[in-house]
């Protein structure tokens, strides 16, 4: 059906190039080159209206994938209350706003990383060169941040355990890092939230995961910068909370 609505859709192109050109111009259009330039047109037509159906693009994939994922999560944590964590690394408090809310909707406790050197706001630079975190991540040796506190109180009691990030270059921002190795994951659901202005969570979660070693981790979600309450509100509802 689909080769014989691309033939159908070539015809058409066809005939009506030939009007547009007119039998002035048959020559050029029987000639050699001006069959390729037909060609090419006819090319780049057939494939805009035969292969690009933006109801059916990636935006439709990775809606489907997030659908998948939230139906994962929903079951990872159904069945019985939980204990709540959410931890957060915020460079600019987006990230922090978003695990704000996730804390008051499924009464958690939020718990702050620290770097035990803070980042300013010129630190943060990406556009300078010569900024710390541009440094960083040139560097990955310089990616292991001390924190002020790396373990929660009463971390045994958490059987669930929100870890928010921003995205920095793909990857999870690096100062959560420490906080990942540096606990031990078993028994606990984690579920990573990340922000970001445009990148997508990309394989941050994964990585996260590998880095613990320890733990169920479930598949991340990715918020902009400056989501509604509403959204992420909708979001938990959809993974069971």
């Amino acid at each position: 059906l689909k080769i014989s609505l691309t033939v159908s859709r070539y015809r058409v192109i066809c005939y009506r190039a030939y009007r547009e050109v007119g039998p002035v111009k048959e020559v050029f259009l029987m000639s050699k080159k001006g069959m390729t330039v037909i060609g090419i047109i006819v090319v780049v037509v057939i494939a805009v209206l035969g292969f690009w159906q933006p109801w059916k693009g990636s935006s439709s994939s990775a809606a489907g994938q997030t659908a998948q994922a939230m139906q994962t999560t929903a079951k990872a944590v159904s069945g019985s209350q939980h204990k709540v964590l959410v931890v957060v690394y915020s460079a600019q408090n987006h990230t922090k706003k978003v695990a704000e809310t996730i804390a008051e909707a499924t009464n958690g406790d939020l718990m702050e990383l620290q770097p035990k050197q803070p980042y300013t706001k010129e630190d943060l630079n990406y556009r300078d060169s010569n900024s710390r975190v541009v440094h960083e991540h040139d560097n990955p040796s310089m990616q292991d941040i001390p924190l002020v506190t790396t373990t929660p109180k009463n971390w045994d009691q958490y059987d669930v355990v929100f870890v928010g990030y921003p995205i920095w270059w793909g990857i999870a921002a690096w100062p959560v890092n420490n906080f990942v190795k540096g606990n031990n994951f078993n028994g606990k659901t984690v579920i990573p939230v990340a922000t970001s202005i445009s990148s997508g969570i990309g394989e941050s979660d994964t990585l996260l995961a590998k880095m613990a070693g320890t733990g169920k981790w479930m598949p991340g979600m990715r918020f902009d910068e400056n989501p509604s309450d509403s959204e992420v509100s909708q979001w938990l509802k959809a993974i069971g909370f």
